[in-house]
């Protein structure tokens, strides 16, 4: 299976907690109907994108990394690679990746949520799928490249830090760990 086909499966999957999640579903797929490069950063109608929220629920808090040429604090992910089989494993490895933690492991159930957000020419849009990453008790971050820095935030801190698309995927991941409001 390729990882256009995954992509695929694992949108027709996804129920989406909300009539909004439920439009981008289709809206995904109806990009990668009409565009097989639509994985791929090269796909200039977009493509779909990884990430992770690496989150730590024993303490409360998630890990957000500084984004180098965004300058905003952000989930971990990234455009998928050559190398990637699924999308759950492209969200895996850029949470490694950019967090320096070995050992998260994906929160069952899939995809946490969905977020599409334009891009500078010559692609136009990231079509985002948002999963978390649980980190282990004792887990040690180390910045990479891609970051300006790392920081560990309390749930309550998120909002005051980060825009409203990682505030929803804190909410929807609380949610689906069963910390929700």
């Amino acid at each position: 299976m390729s990882l256009h086909d995954d992509a695929v499966a694992v949108l027709e999957a996804y129920a989406g907690p909300d009539a909004q999640q439920k439009e981008l579903r289709g809206t995904y797929l109806d990009h990668l109907a009409g565009h097989p490069d639509g994985m791929w950063k090269a796909c200039g109608a977009g493509h779909l994108t990884a990430s992770a929220l690496v989150v730590d629920p024993e303490r409360g808090r998630i890990l957000l990394t500084l984004h180098r040429k965004l300058r905003m604090w952000l989930q971990m992910g990234g455009h998928c690679e050559p190398q990637d089989t699924t999308l759950a494993a492209a969200a895996l490895r850029e949470a490694a990746e950019e967090s320096g933690i070995a050992g998260l492991t994906l929160l069952p159930g899939g995809p946490v949520r969905l977020d599409r957000h334009p891009i500078p020419a010559p692609c136009h849009w990231h079509l985002d799928v948002q999963y978390a990453a649980i980190a282990s008790a004792g887990a040690v971050e180390r910045i990479s490249d891609e970051s300006l820095d790392l920081r560990w935030f309390l749930y309550d801190e998120v909002a005051g830090v980060a825009d409203a698309s990682v505030v929803r995927l804190l909410e929807s991941t609380r949610v689906r760990l069963g910390h929700g409001r």
